[in-house]
């Protein structure tokens, strides 16, 4: 039986009437992006059947799926949808990390963190992609190439997230917990990253992004696979349906990463959450 008392507790009420009316808007939002998907869909095709839009520079999704099909039965889009997603994850894993090294280092040197910050501030401002003819140079045009341009667009971005995280930390809980004898590693360990993971982890989204932009553009200017190489062949033979199979599976392949990244976003925060809990 249910606890009357529980039962009678605002608290609880307004927590139930909360959870209802998140999962009533999460509902309408799915049902809506659905929609949407389905009428851009449904008005794309129609507008071009009846040559409003032209098709020939817009194509239509019915002639995009079988363009896809012939692409991935008798040529190598699976590759290249193989290769990109393989490069941008690859750089956007090491990229993060890297980068949230970078910034949680700076906690360890006040003079050390001073001195970084204009650095990560100008390089962040630096266009990356300008950078792209270099690292293809010196990578080569093969997988590294395309890493590296992820790794570069990434690393900054996820060090300035620490960094901010560093920042931000409670300067009376890092001397209370000196005072009682915690070493600095401890302090670092149990304070420091805990408090900035939020801010590291709020900017995956970003740079999911950023990573799979820096594999695209590095396919672009030279590659051996990958779907931008496609794009790129594309255009060059003037097959412009197959050109919009290469728009569609990158923003197909973009919004699976982001799923991805969101879903991993909730297990680390939920993750940290009750690893306060347990702390405390």
């Amino acid at each position: 039986m249910s606890d009357p008392d529980a039962m009678s507790d605002p608290n609880l009420i307004a927590a139930d009437d909360d959870d209802a009316a998140e999962r009533r808007i999460r509902r309408c939002a799915a049902i809506w992006r659905w929609a949407l998907a389905v009428g851009i869909i449904l008005g794309w095709e129609i507008l071009t059947r009846v040559k409003i839009i032209d098709p020939y520079y817009f194509s239509s999704p019915s002639t995009i799926v079988k363009t896809a099909y012939v692409a991935a039965t008798q040529g190598t889009l699976f590759v290249d949808i193989g290769y990109t997603s393989a490069s941008t994850i690859v750089g956007f894993i090491i990229g993060v990390v890297g980068g949230a090294l970078i910034g949680l280092s700076t906690w360890w040197s006040s003079v050390y963190g001073r001195v970084s910050e204009p650095y990560l501030v100008t390089f962040n401002a630096i266009p990356k992609l300008a950078l792209a003819p270099i690292l293809i140079i010196l990578f080569g045009i093969g997988f590294e190439s395309k890493v590296a341009l992820a790794v570069a667009l990434t690393i900054v971005p996820a060090a300035m997230a620490a960094y901010g995280g560093v920042r931000s930390v409670d300067k009376d809980l890092e001397t209370l917990l000196f005072s009682l004898g915690a070493s600095r590693f401890q302090v670092f360990a149990k304070v420091v990253v805990p408090w900035a993971m939020p801010w590291i982890v709020s900017s995956l989204r970003v740079n999911i992004g950023l990573a799979l932009a820096g594999a695209i553009v590095g396919e672009f200017i030279a590659s051996q696979a990958g779907v931008g190489r496609m794009i790129l062949y594309a255009g060059q033979v003037m097959d412009i349906n197959l050109v919009w199979v290469g728009v569609v599976v990158l923003s197909i392949l973009a919004l699976v990463m982001y799923a991805a990244v969101m879903t991993a976003e909730r297990y680390l925060l939920k993750g940290m959450l009750h690893g306060s809990q347990l702390g405390t």
